[in-house]
């Protein structure tokens, strides 16, 4: 009988291995893409926590406390639904800029990789000459894997924060219509 424990953890061990390796491939400048790629989901995450448990139930509470009120058209009551939208419109956007700058970055850090992989190409080639593919090679994969990365972490980034925008702004229209007066 396979050990699950044993299994689980040779998977982990090769999981991290495989990681390790494949950020010493791209150089230092992927470590930080991995940091950049990190906060970015980890705020995607606590987006989604707060769209699906936290907002509801603000919701509900300023629904309740508009239909409870008597009054829906002098201007106290206009003022007090306005104040409610714009604070579900701060609540709903935040972090969404963040993210957004973040994904920006992601191609930016990608690119800075492939410029310091290149000039370790050059700084091969300078020191040993051109008849060392081998020692040329590490520079290329320095060069080559950030820029990868960051493009893969771009796009996957964009989706996304489409999503989240497009999943705020339907909230919010709909809070608007649940808080029309009648």
């Amino acid at each position: 009988m396979i050990d699950v424990e044993l299994f689980s953890q040779l998977g982990q061990q090769d999981i991290w291995s495989t990681l390790r390796h494949f950020m010493a491939q791209g150089g230092p400048v992927l470590w930080w893409l991995g940091v950049v790629v990190l906060v970015c989901w980890v705020l995607v995450i606590e987006r989604l926590l707060y769209l699906y448990s936290r907002f509801p139930a603000q919701r509900r509470a300023w629904i309740a406390a508009w239909q409870a009120r008597t009054d829906h058209h002098s201007w106290h009551a206009r003022a007090i639904r306005q104040g409610w939208l714009f604070q579900a419109q701060q609540d709903l956007g935040r972090y969404l800029g963040f993210i957004k700058a973040l994904v920006a970055i992601c191609p930016m850090l990608g690119l800075l990789g492939t410029v310091t992989g290149m000039i370790s190409v050059f700084d091969v080639m300078a020191s040993q000459g051109t008849s060392e593919p081998r020692l040329m090679a590490s520079g290329i994969s320095m060069a080559t894997l950030p820029t990868m990365a960051g493009m893969v972490a771009a796009l996957a980034g964009m989706f996304a924060h489409a999503r989240l925008v497009k999943a705020c702004q339907r909230r919010e229209v709909a809070l608007q219509q649940a808080l029309r007066s009648q």
